[in-house]
């Protein structure tokens, strides 16, 4: 049974920063995909970046919305991933959550995370 344990979120103003951390426990880390998805209120679940890799490398994509402010990479010894968001805008705030992907480039298999709440104010 895979647990993701999401970390870092808070208030922030517009055009800072916060590193999300999500750690993950119970699976196979050493070669897999996971990915960051965000849900505002009243709204849909959506997508925002997703890394994939394995002992010999990796791949990242991201939502067009946050591409070049948004970078997700991973620790493989420490089983966690990281979503840097730099440059946050008020169209940012949503709960945030990590999750193991089924196939690239973002579509979840399912385990989910806790979520972790990020607020941009103006």
């Amino acid at each position: 049974q895979v647990q993701l344990v999401e970390s870092g979120g808070g208030l922030v103003q517009a055009g800072g920063s916060l590193r999300l951390s999500c750690a993950a426990s119970g699976g196979t880390f050493g070669s897999s995909k996971m990915g960051w998805f965000r849900q505002a209120p009243g709204k849909e679940r959506e997508f925002v970046a997703s890394v994939s890799w394995n002992w010999s490398g990796g791949m990242t994509y991201y939502a067009d919305s946050v591409k070049g402010r948004f970078t997700i990479s991973r620790d493989i010894a420490k089983n966690t991933v990281y979503l840097q968001m730099n440059s946050l805008k008020p169209e940012d705030t949503a709960a945030y959550y990590c999750a193991t992907l089924a196939s690239w480039p973002k579509t979840p298999a399912g385990y989910w995370g806790q979520g972790t709440q990020v607020t941009v104010s103006s």
